[in-house]
């Protein structure tokens, strides 16, 4: 297994966030959330400057995914459930899931899989035991809870082909991989593929190898595993709590938070871009179907 020593890398941008997460690399560059202020935000091409706002919701935002043919708009996670964003952040709800009695629930991470649907985890404000739900969107624009009983989900990850899916319940240390049914979206038997002892697994991306990058929360560290589960590479950096990655080709951005934390370092809540060996490819887009309702929203 491969380190790098801590504290090699620094942060370029100015900007510090509060809840970085969701960092993606789309056709339109990398994207980003600040979950709690509800904020989208970009990556200028000039590592010096600070990030751009695309967007600003007032509730928070978990993670997006691009919507295929629809420039500037977005399928995103937010407070209660999923909405469409227009390129103004209009936003159009498909469901609100999680506006129901119980403890206050949030949307948090979620991601497009390679079939074009999106998937979003959900979890309580005060990280209620089993609070949380995944939700697949379908092409449709139906939203389907298809896991519940999580506490914190993050992630989801998946393989090129789409059929195996990584899950973190990160208040639990553990990732799990399922086996996905590419046609219909439904998920195997799940596998613990990692637990951790040390840091709460949380944003994760898979790179052209099938390895997993993982943020391991509490750690500075972003670890990357093998198909197998076999530990291979440790980036130590100088923020004490990474919550989100993707790969940019061969270019490893890390989004990290600054929350909970009653002294603040002067790295944390910054994002981070790290050099690495094996590629990453591009987020892929919502789908919706040609004549869903989804797509007559975006009309």
């Amino acid at each position: 297994m491969t380190e790098n020593a801590t504290g090699r890398f620094r942060p370029t941008r100015p900007d510090r966030l509060e809840l970085g997460e969701g960092i993606r690399w789309t056709d339109g560059g990398v994207v980003l959330v600040d979950i709690l202020a509800g904020r989208l935000l970009a990556t200028p091409d000039d590592p010096a400057l600070p990030l751009r706002e695309i967007l600003r919701l007032p509730v928070p935002l978990g993670a997006v995914a691009p919507v295929a043919d629809r420039p500037g708009t977005w399928i995103a996670a937010a407070g209660t459930g999923v909405c469409l964003l227009a390129p103004d952040g209009t936003p159009t709800w498909l469901a609100t899931p999680e506006d129901r009695p119980g403890p206050a629930l949030r949307m948090n991470d979620g991601v497009a899989d390679p079939a074009g649907r999106f998937w979003a985890g959900s979890m309580a404000y005060d990280t209620t035991e089993g609070a949380g739900s995944l939700y697949r969107v379908d092409h449709d624009g139906t939203v389907v809870r298809v896991l519940d009983g999580i506490t914190v989900p993050n992630g989801p990850a998946f393989t090129a082909d789409g059929r195996t899916m990584y899950l973190a319940d990160s208040a639990h240390g553990v990732v799990r991989r399922y086996a996905v049914d590419p046609a219909t979206g439904t998920l195997g038997a799940p596998e613990d593929f990692l637990t951790l002892e040390d840091g709460s697994p949380d944003g994760m991306a898979v790179d052209t190898e099938g390895a997993l990058w993982c943020a391991v929360w509490g750690t500075g560290t972003v670890r990357r595993h093998l198909p197998d589960g076999t530990p291979d590479r440790v980036v130590r950096l100088p923020a004490r709590q990474p919550a989100g990655v993707c790969l940019e080709g061969t270019l490893l951005h890390v989004t990290t938070a600054r929350v909970g934390l009653e002294t603040p370092g002067p790295y944390d809540g910054a994002v981070f871009t790290v050099p690495v060996d094996v590629p990453g490819t591009p987020t892929p887009a919502f789908r919706p179907a040609p004549a869903s309702p989804v797509t007559g929203d975006l009309a």
